[in-house]
């Protein structure tokens, strides 16, 4: 399956930077990536929960990253790398395609109120599909109803995706942002949208660009 007719914005990769001091840690565990780790509460917990996963955890915001910082190491699992970067620039440099068993995208959605800062606007949207293994997952939460109801009109449109939309339970607490959300009582929800086999993007062959590990 092929998605290039249908989303007809092409991401530009090769004029994004690398970010600064970034050096990954090399692993044979599965890789996740977490996309706005903000301060870290959720990437903590599912290094902790999954110790046979790797976590890569983005978070692009100064004052987040540092409070995430301090408590990664407080914390320090050895499966989980905190990186301060922008994501994009992060993926196109650092992500090799087909590498990703999961991706998080968890609160706040990037510009409510700007239709082509959304995720699944976004041409980025396609390079990070690529850098996905067949049967990963992006798992996508959030307390706008209208952001979900927009996203799975274009994964059914555009993307082609299958994906399962849940609503989340009111005891769950995965980042800081979640546990508002819901003790203010709103509705959140979660895409879990999953890549199947043969699926193909323009951004396939294209390798990481800048890759360093140690």
């Amino acid at each position: 399956m092929s998605l290039s007719h249908h989303f007809a914005r092409e991401f530009h990769w090769q004029y994004l930077h690398a970010p600064k001091g970034v050096v990954l840690t090399q692993t044979n565990r599965p890789l996740y990536l977490e996309i706005g780790a903000g301060k870290g509460k959720h990437a903590l917990l599912f290094a902790k929960n999954n110790p046979q996963a790797q976590l890569l955890a983005v978070e692009r915001t100064s004052e987040k990253f540092a409070a995430f910082d301090k408590r990664f190491d407080q914390h320090t699992p050895d499966n989980l790398q905190a990186i301060h970067a922008d994501a994009i620039a992060f993926c196109v440099h650092f992500i090799e395609p087909n590498s990703l068993a999961g991706v998080f995208l968890l609160y706040p959605n990037p510009e409510p109120h700007n239709k082509n800062q959304r995720w699944l606007n976004m041409p980025f949207f396609e390079f990070l599909l690529s850098r996905m293994q067949a049967g990963a997952s992006i798992v996508l939460a959030s307390n706008i109803a209208s952001y979900i109801d927009e996203a799975c009109d274009l994964l059914d449109t555009v993307w082609l995706l299958p994906y399962q939309k849940r609503t989340i339970e009111p005891s769950s607490a995965r980042t800081h942002f979640e546990i508002k959300y819901l003790a203010r009582g709103e509705l959140c929800q979660e895409l879990t949208i999953t890549k199947p086999a043969g699926y193909r993007t323009r951004f396939d062959e294209i390798g990481a660009v800048g890759m360093q590990t140690r």
